[in-house]
């Protein structure tokens, strides 16, 4: 069973609004949690995603192209970080994305990261994208490879340590429903904790 973290296990500071990350590779649910997240506590849904998308789009590349360009320039992901740093900054937000809760670790009220074996998520992109499972495999192995690269040149940040989130769920073990509802009280007991904290 998943151990849930308690009121006090929490940190985050009381300055502005509450700010909620939910992270995780490609095909892990991330946006799927995160969407229902920001509705049911009545907060703003943010998308690093979503930028990264708008970016090829303007530049006619695919996911896999811009993320190799992302290596060499570093301006790419600065944009996508000084956007996602303004809306921690506001307040009141769920960022989804895969990278942010290592910039936002000290702001952030609750770090949640999702998951789910290579197989189990390649297989939710292929059908998500209806494109072939060799082509979600291929593409899905060259972001999360040119992710862990960028972070580590441009940030020192190892990805693959997620010693930094308070609730971390298997999106594989449990059904769509259970997974939520697991994220969901984690993100209230944070939420209290923080109402707690800075009242004191």
């Amino acid at each position: 069973m998943q151990q849930l973290p308690g009121r006090a296990d929490f940190r985050g500071g009381c300055k502005g609004d509450p700010v909620i990350v939910v992270s995780g590779p490609p095909g892990s649910g991330k946006s799927t949690y995160a969407r229902r997240l920001a509705q049911d506590l009545h907060l703003e849904y943010y998308s690093t995603g979503t930028i990264f998308r708008r970016i090829a789009s303007e530049r006619g590349l695919s996911l896999e192209e811009l993320s190799r360009l992302a290596e060499e320039d570093p301006s790419i992901d600065l944009e996508i970080d000084r956007a996602t740093l303004k809306a921690a900054e506001k307040g009141g937000v769920v960022i989804d994305s895969h990278l942010a809760a290592w910039i936002l670790r000290e702001r952030a009220d609750f770090l949640v990261y999702v998951k789910a074996p290579l197989p189990v998520r390649v297989e939710r992109i292929a059908r998500r994208d209806g494109m072939s499972l060799w082509e979600a495999l291929r593409e899905t192995l060259a972001r999360e490879w040119s992710q862990r690269e960028r972070f580590l040149r441009f940030y020192g940040v190892d990805i693959w340590d997620t010693s930094i989130f308070h609730l971390i769920v298997d999106t594989s073990v449990y059904t769509v429903e259970e997974t939520y509802s697991i994220i969901l009280e984690g993100a209230r007991r944070a939420l209290e904790g923080r109402n707690e904290r800075c009242k004191g």
